[in-house]
């Protein structure tokens, strides 16, 4: 119990450090279901972490440390007291047991990580699976399916809803991607520094613009004007999702709504801050203030603190 009580922690650490936005928005939500997400967030993140190749670990290392996760899980699924310590990486010991924990709990289908794992696999160099550059959208949104979509899919048991979750997971689906499109436009100069884009080429090509270009304005710090046009182009593109994710929100459980809400406004603000610092994502990473961030979150903690139709949650 001590060692599953410690890996919740871990995973809320995880989730305060390296997701503010998301992290502020989960303290809206029930203890329960909270500790559930950090776990979620915590597992992906790890991964995440260990296939962004650094001087101390090789593509060879990233795609091993993968294999050994999938394999992980697939005796976790089965037995979670069958993951030996030496299965993984230190940071994953320490996520799984909060993991394997939630997934068997709220009962997430185990199909949503390996696909997570398959897009992971298409960031490592050196495997069948790797992409540097995403021709199209079609071409993107196949690996957002397992980097976002499902991240996405696995949160609707976790978070609840007022009716069929099959209503709710086309927008539970659009809010995954959603983020995600929003944190490439984010994040353009960090991820060509290790090799990627993912903003698709024929969207880019519109305007003039490759990754020769891209790579330009980031070693100089001048942002052309051909890649604001862009960029605009391409928030617009990402808005239209949010468009879409919007409903669903209305379709979860009323006590996790004010939670999700909050991220759903915070996220979707970046968009706004990148317009707000002139389209500069090549050398600065646009983010929402702590002012802003709590200005959104506050409203959402008062409503919570309102008793739904004479009675309290």
């Amino acid at each position: 119990m001590t060692e599953l009580a410690d890996s919740y922690r871990f995973c809320g650490a995880v989730t305060a450090e390296h997701g503010r936005t998301y992290h502020l928005a989960t303290r809206l939500l029930p203890e329960r279901r909270r500790a559930a997400v950090h776990s979620l967030y915590g597992f992906a993140r790890t991964v995440d972490d260990i296939v962004d190749v650094d001087p101390g670990r090789t593509a060879g290392d990233c795609a091993a440390e993968l294999d050994r996760i999938d394999a992980a899980l697939r005796l976790g699924f089965t037995d979670r007291n069958a993951v030996g310590p030496a299965a993984c990486a230190p940071e994953m010991q320490r996520v799984l047991p909060a993991f394997l924990d939630t997934v068997a709990s709220f009962d997430i289908p185990h199909d949503y990580f390996f696909a997570f794992l398959e897009s992971m696999r298409m960031d490592v160099p050196g495997t069948a699976e790797h992409r540097a550059e995403y021709g199209t959208m079609t071409e993107l949104r196949t690996y957002m399916y397992g980097s976002a979509v499902v991240i996405g899919l696995q949160m609707l048991p976790v978070l609840g809803t007022t009716g069929p979750a099959a209503d709710a997971e086309p927008h539970a689906a659009a809010l995954g991607e959603a983020f995600q499109l929003t944190n490439f436009l984010r994040d353009v100069g960090e991820d060509l520094d290790r090799g990627r884009v993912y903003l698709p080429a024929d969207e880019l090509a519109a305007f003039g613009v490759d990754t020769e270009l891209l790579a330009h304005s980031r070693r100089s710090g001048t942002t052309d004007q051909r890649i604001v046009r862009a960029l605009a182009h391409l928030i617009s593109i990402t808005r239209s999702v949010y468009r879409d994710a919007e409903p669903g929100i209305a379709m979860l459980d009323r006590r996790v709504q004010p939670g999700i809400r909050t991220a759903f406004v915070l996220y979707s603000r970046i968009l706004d801050e990148i317009e707000r610092g002139g389209y500069r994502v090549l050398d600065r990473r646009a983010t929402v203030s702590r002012r802003h961030r709590w200005a959104t979150a506050l409203p959402q903690f008062a409503r919570l603190a309102v008793p739904a139709r004479g009675r309290a949650w």
